[in-house]
């Protein structure tokens, strides 16, 4: 039986505010207008970096696919990302071994390792200029999160097989001029410019055949055997599967109980001499449910965010950007205090998470043929790598049993 839902109205300007530093002096790919109606194998609703990876990967694999969004390529919440392409999870393998088992705790950390080793090489071998760069992470201790807590952490890792070391403050501050009393020191992430990253495998995916066009799903009548989008001009596209990558917006037949919505803010400072960045630059977080991160970029700016908060509405967290960078200055000023604090840039985003810390992905409950991918809470682009993958596979009707651990009706966990 047929379906008929309205999607949710949402702008570019309700995803982020200010300005990134990211795809300077870049354009992003052009979308065709949709002049007729028309059918595709696969919809791709959203060209933000989770579009992207999965169009570029369904492509790749032979898939007809179409890709759609009413504004500009990843100007969303993509634009608002600091691409620290991290394995490590917002909830620690502790915490998340106390939800659901150590073994199965461990596999989802193994598998977001994977992710992030994935992604590198196909940034490699693909050749895209994203200033992608492989960085360890230093977990760093913070308030309430002592050198104990971290050793316990980092020894549950060792047993789980991931990689890493504790170092206590001394070593920190000799080989990273960082001042806490401890961390984990971590190889196998990276970072990367989210925008030219997303934009390069568009152009990539379009090379190869991918349809980019741009139209706004309104309306989708779907059953068993296909999805008709409706579009705001009333034309359709006909699709045997749809695939929600619609950064946090979530359309209203999309039922979760994990899922909802914070607004995060970071800054990005002026190019810095060799004295304000850190030894070997290495990704840093600290240990605490409401962090601060850093990282460098290619050029040699600082990037720090964090500050994170439940407000949804634009205005209010436009009129929140002051007050927010002032106190990222403030414990940019704790981290280095040899770093120039001059900004170029300072902006805030709009972020799905999870009471768990893991992402949405797979098949809408009741739509086996819509999927969706939402709730990547810090881990954006290695969830969105984790996702094309997924979603490739469930399309190919090779589901596995490990998916279930991110389904979007899995149990809240207590």
């Amino acid at each position: 039986m047929s379906v008929m839902i309205d999607t949710q109205e949402t702008t570019q300007e309700d995803l982020h505010n200010g300005r990134s530093p990211w795809g300077l002096q870049h354009s992003p790919p052009q979308r065709r207008r949709l002049t007729d109606s028309m059918t595709t194998e696969v919809l791709i609703i959203g060209g933000g970096i989770t579009g992207s990876l999965l169009a570029e990967h369904l492509v790749a694999r032979g898939h007809e696919v179409t890709l759609i969004d009413s504004e500009q390529p990843g100007l969303g919440s993509t634009a608002a990302s600091t691409a620290m392409l991290q394995w490590e999870i917002d909830q620690p393998l502790h915490r998340l071994s106390e939800l659901y088992g150590f073994d199965a705790a461990a596999e989802i950390y193994r598998k977001s390792f994977s992710a992030v080793q994935g992604l590198t090489r196909l940034v490699a071998d693909s050749g895209i200029d994203c200033q992608f760069s492989p960085r360890a992470t230093l977990y760093i201790a913070a308030d309430g999160v002592d050198h104990r807590v971290l050793q316990a952490e980092s020894a549950l890792r060792a047993r789980a097989g991931l990689p890493g070391e504790f170092v206590d403050g001394a070593h920190l501050q000799a080989h990273f001029d960082l001042r806490r009393d401890g961390a984990i020191l971590s190889p196998g992430s990276a970072d990367a410019d989210p925008l030219l990253l997303a934009w390069g495998l568009l152009h990539r995916a379009e090379r190869a055949g991918l349809r980019l066009i741009d139209a706004k799903a309104e309306l989708f009548d779907a059953d068993s055997r296909r999805v008709a989008v409706e579009m705001a001009d009333g034309r359709v596209i006909e699709a045997r599967h749809v695939v929600l990558a619609t950064g946090y917006i979530m359309p209203d037949f999309v039922k979760t109980e994990l899922h909802s919505t914070v607004s995060s803010w970071a800054l990005a400072t002026v190019p810095q001499a060799p004295k304000g960045l850190w030894p070997g630059r290495p990704l840093v977080w600290e240990a605490s449910e409401d962090y601060h991160y850093m990282r460098s970029t290619a050029d040699g700016r600082i990037v720090i965010g964090g500050e994170d908060d439940d407000t949804q509405d634009p205005d209010e967290r436009a009129r929140k950007t002051a007050q927010k960078r002032d106190r990222l200055l403030q414990v940019l000023g704790e981290l280095r205090p040899e770093a120039n604090r001059q900004v170029t840039h300072a902006w805030a985003g709009a972020f799905g998470t999870t009471q768990d810390g893991l992402p949405l992905i797979g098949a809408v409950p009741g739509h086996s043929r819509i999927f969706a991918a939402y709730g990547y809470g810090g881990n954006g682009i290695t969830f969105s790598y984790m996702a094309s993958r997924m979603l490739a596979a469930e399309i190919a009707g090779k589901r596995e049993a490990w998916f279930d651990g991110f389904a979007l009706d899995r149990p809240v966990p207590e």
